[in-house]
């Protein structure tokens, strides 16, 4: 890379481009190498960098695409939250088949994760719901997520009618609320260079055991 290239991606905050890819090991785990990209991110001092694009399809054959936040992962994939009865969940109740997507562009780096879903258990989403402040965990309740609004004053109107309901003490937790989590079968980590030769280094997963072996490791053309 030219010193002037350098510099153009310093001045976009390229940071990933000027910078050597991290070793990747011909065994490397993918999840521990997601644990170390996502701990730059935080390192880099991005906004958000938990924040991610769920893709969905339901049996209309229609995707749908939006951004929720990364609240839990480790070997047993990714986890976030919502409500049951939201667009996403009922097309992933349909189709079980999701797409996740990072992307962190002061690094010039994207993760790429497609899979399939289930529930966590009601434990579990009970537990992280109660960790959430009092005003999510009202507002939970009181939305309708991905219903349409009656009026402009429906929501407001619901919001009073649970903190009236709930005025103190614990708030329960919603049956029709909860986490899902991905089941990762296709890892790809984006490493952005320049005249856009990127790195795309993927991982394939081969079987259903739990040995690192289950995932198959290859490079793809940018």
């Amino acid at each position: 890379m030219t010193f002037l290239e350098k510099l153009r991606c310093l001045l976009t905050f390229g940071q990933g481009v000027a910078l050597p890819l991290p070793e990747i090991t011909d065994n490397q785990d993918p999840l521990e190498l997601f644990k170390h990209w996502f701990n730059d991110a935080h390192k880099a001092g991005i906004l958000l960098p938990e924040a991610m694009s769920v893709s969905t399809c339901g049996n209309n054959g229609q995707p749908s695409s939006r951004m929720v936040l990364l609240k839990e992962f480790d070997k047993n994939g990714f986890v976030f939250y919502t409500n049951y009865a939201s667009k996403k969940s009922q097309q992933l109740s349909e189709n079980s088949k999701v797409a996740l997507l990072f992307h962190w562009n002061v690094l010039q780096r994207q993760i790429r994760i497609e899979g399939t879903v289930e529930k966590v258990s009601t434990e579990q989403s009970a537990n992280y719901f109660h960790s959430r402040d009092r005003g999510s965990q009202i507002g939970a309740w009181a939305s309708k997520q991905s219903q349409q609004l009656n009026n402009d004053n429906e929501l407001k109107e619901r919001v009073s009618h649970f903190n009236k309901l709930y005025p103190q003490g614990e708030v329960p937790h919603p049956e029709f609320w909860g986490g899902w989590r991905v089941k990762p079968t296709y890892i790809e980590f984006w490493q952005g260079r320049a005249s856009r030769l990127h790195d795309r280094i993927c991982f394939e997963k081969s079987s259903e055991t739990s040995d690192k072996e289950q995932w198959q490791q290859f490079k793809l053309h940018p």
